[in-house]
C-alpha cells in the first residue's frame, strides 16, 4: 500500500452516502433520489447494473437533482459514463479498472473512491490515486447478490485504523446500527435499502439524516429550464430601487440598453469559469456573483475611469437551478452597490459548464489614461497592498485545512482599489495596472510594454503576518509566494521615487516592490521560481 496518498477536502460529503437500488419495485432511482436528498444525503452514487443506453436519461436527471441541490454526484465502475455525464467522480470495486486509470480519465478534480473487504485488499490496493474507501459489507446485505462475507464493526474499525483515507461503512446500514458505525471511525455510512425499501423513504431519509448530523431539505431545487421565465425572475431583481438608473435611458428588458452620452468611455471584459476560475466546493454563489463584477471593475480602477454599467452573459449548465442563478445575482448586486455601478442587461443560454462573461464600461476622469506601457529606466516600482494572501488562501481551500479567515478573505473577495487609483491620479502617475496574475507575471508584461526590464527586489517586512503564519514562517515560500501568487487585484504601478514619497503619506500601506532599469536582455530581473500564476491550474 502507498502511503503518498490524496486527501479528501470536504469529508463531509461522505456522511450520508445514498445508493441508488435498480431492484426495487414501485420506486424509480429518481424518486429515491429525491428521497434521500430531501433528507440530507450528501453523496449519491448511480448503481445500475444493468445500465443501457436507455438508462442514459435517468442518469442525467439525477445528476441535474444532484447537483442543482449541493450533493456530490458519483458513478459506480462506470469511468467512462462518468466522464460522459459530467459526474463528480466514480466509486471502483476490487475487480474493477485501475484507481489510477480512472484518475487519469477523470481528472485530479474528481472524488475516487474504492472498495475493499479486508485488510489484505486493503494492502494490495494502490491509495495513491483515490480519495476514500468503502469498507464492507459491515452488516448482512439483500441488495448486492455478490457481497462479500460480513466484517462487522471490528473488520470496520481495522479498516479505519490501517487505512490513512477516509472510510466509509457499506453493507446493511439501518437506522438501528449507524451510529454504531460513526463510533468505530465510520467518516460515513453508505445507505441503500433502509431508503429505497423503506414504507415511507422520505421519512427514512429524514431519521438517517438526523443520525448523520445532515440538514433536512424542505424544499429541493430545480434544474433551470425556462430562459425567459428565469430572465423575468432576474429583471424583477434589478428594478430594485436602490440600483440607481441614473447612467441607463433605456435600463434592462428590451433588446438593447441606451446609456446616456459618455465622453471618454472606457471598455474592459473579463470570464469567469466553473472549476477554472472558481468552485462552487468552496465558494458559494453570491461570492463568485460580486467577485466576478469586483475583479472586472479593478481594470477600471487600473485606467482612472468611474463604473458606468456592466454587462453579464451567463452560460448556464442544465443542473444548475434558477435559486443558484439569483443567488449569483445577488452577489453581483452586492459589488455593482459597492461600485456605484448599474446592471444594464445580458443574456442566458444553455451551456456544458457554467460561465460568466462580463462586459464593463466605464467614464475615464480625463483625456489620458495610464498604460503599462510607461515604465521608464530610474523609476520605481510600487504596490498598494500586501501580495500573496489570495493565493494562499485558494491553496487553504483546495488543501481544506488551515484556514485562516484573512486570506481566505483576499481570495473569495478582492477589493477594487478605486480609493488608491484616485490618489495615483492626483500624483499623475501614468504606469498602472491591477494585479490578477501575480506580482513577477504582471511585471514582465509591464517590461514588455515598456521596453525596460525590472528588477524585483520585495523586503520581507512587507509580507503579511498571516501570510508567514500560512507558509510555517519559511521566508522563502512566503516570498515566492508574495512575488508570483494571483488575484491580489492590489494596482502595480511605477513612478520616480520622489513621487512615491509623496503617495506613501496618502497610501502607508504601499511600498516598492522593485525598479526599473535599461533593458538589459532579460524583462525580469530576480525572478521567483514560479514567474506567474496560471488560473485554473494548481
Amino acid at each position: 500500500m502507498d502511503k503518498t496518498v490524496r486527501m479528501l477536502k470536504n469529508t463531509h460529503l461522505l456522511r450520508f452516502y445514498f445508493i441508488t437500488d435498480h431492484a426495487v419495485p414501485g420506486l424509480s432511482a429518481l424518486d429515491q433520489v429525491k428521497a434521500a436528498v430531501s433528507g440530507g444525503a450528501t453523496l449519491v452514487q448511480y448503481r445500475n447494473k444493468a445500465f443501457s443506453a436507455a438508462s442514459y436519461q435517468e442518469v442525467l436527471e439525477i445528476r441535474n437533482l444532484c447537483k442543482s441541490n449541493g450533493v456530490a454526484f458519483i458513478i459506480n465502475d462506470d469511468m467512462v459514463l462518468a466522464k460522459a455525464v459530467g459526474a463528480d467522480g466514480v466509486h471502483l470495486g476490487q475487480s474493477d479498472d485501475l484507481p489510477a486509470l480512472a484518475r487519469e480519465i477523470l481528472g485530479p478534480a474528481a472524488i475516487l473512491g474504492v472498495s475493499v473487504s479486508t485488510l489484505d485488499e486493503l494492502k494490495k490496493t494502490d491509495l495513491t490515486p483515490c480519495d476514500y474507501l468503502g469498507a464492507g459489507p459491515v452488516f448482512p446485505t439483500g441488495t448486492k447478490p455478490d457481497a462479500k462475507s460480513v466484517i462487522g464493526l471490528q473488520g470496520l474499525k481495522a479498516v479505519v485504523k490501517a487505512s490513512s483515507l477516509p472510510v466509509v461503512a457499506i453493507g446493511g446500514i439501518d437506522r438501528t446500527n449507524a451510529r454504531d458505525c460513526f463510533l468505530n471511525g465510520a467518516s460515513g455510512i453508505s445507505l441503500i435499502s433502509a431508503v429505497s425499501r423503506s414504507k415511507n423513504p422520505v421519512q427514512a431519509a429524514k431519521e438517517l439524516g438526523v443520525l448523520c448530523g445532515c440538514t433536512e431539505r424542505l424544499r429541493l431545487n430545480s434544474p433551470w429550464s425556462d430562459e425567459f421565465l428565469l430572465i423575468g425572475k432576474l429583471l424583477q431583481r434589478v428594478s430594485d430601487p436602490k440600483l440607481s438608473r441614473s447612467r441607463l435611458v433605456i435600463p434592462p428588458g428590451d433588446d438593447a440598453a441606451l446609456l446616456q452620452t459618455l465622453s471618454r468611455p472606457v471598455i474592459t471584459t473579463d470570464t469567469q469559469r466553473e472549476n477554472v476560475h472558481f468552485s462552487f466546493s468552496w465558494q458559494t454563489p453570491e461570492e463568485v456573483g460580486e467577485k466576478a463584477v469586483t475583479i472586472t471593475l479593478s481594470d477600471l480602477a487600473a485606467s482612472y475611469a468611474d463604473p458606468v454599467c456592466l454587462f453579464v452573459n451567463l452560460g448556464l449548465p442544465p443542473s444548475v437551478s434558477d435559486e443558484t442563478v439569483e443567488a449569483l445575482y445577488a452577489g453581483m448586486e452586492n459589488a455593482l452597490l459597492q461600485y456605484d455601478c448599474e446592471l444594464g442587461g445580458g443574456n442566458i443560454s444553455g451551456a456544458d459548464q457554467l460561465s460568466l462573461d462580463l462586459f464593463a464600461v466605464g467614464q475615464a476622469r480625463s483625456d489620458s489614461m495610464p498604460l503599462r506601457a510607461n515604465a521608464k529606466p530610474g523609476y520605481g516600482l510600487y504596490c498598494t497592498g500586501p501580495l500573496g494572501l489570495a493565493r494562499a488562501g485558494l491553496e487553504s481551500l483546495l488543501a481544506g485545512k488551515r484556514i485562516i479567515p484573512e486570506l481566505v478573505g483576499r481570495f473569495k473577495s478582492p477589493k477594487a482599489r478605486f480609493d488608491a487609483a484616485r490618489i495615483l491620479e492626483g500624483f499623475n502617475v501614468a504606469c498602472v495596472m491591477d494585479i490578477s496574475d501575480g506580482l513577477a507575471g504582471d511585471a514582465t508584461r509591464m517590461a514588455e510594454a515598456s521596453g525596460v526590464s525590472i528588477f524585483l527586489e520585495l523586503d520581507p517586512k512587507y509580507l503579511h503576518p498571516d501570510l508567514l503564519a500560512w507558509c510555517d514562517s519559511d521566508l522563502g515560500k512566503a516570498m515566492d509566494m508574495a512575488l508570483s501568487g494571483g488575484e491580489d487585484y492590489e494596482l502595480l504601478f511605477s513612478c520616480l521615487p520622489e513621487t512615491f514619497e509623496k503617495i506613501y503619506n496618502r497610501i502607508p500601506e504601499a511600498y516598492s516592490v522593485g525598479k526599473c532599469i535599461a533593458f538589459s536582455g532579460n524583462r525580469i530581473i530576480n525572478p521567483p521560481k514560479a514567474l506567474s500564476f496560471q488560473h485554473g491550474r494548481k
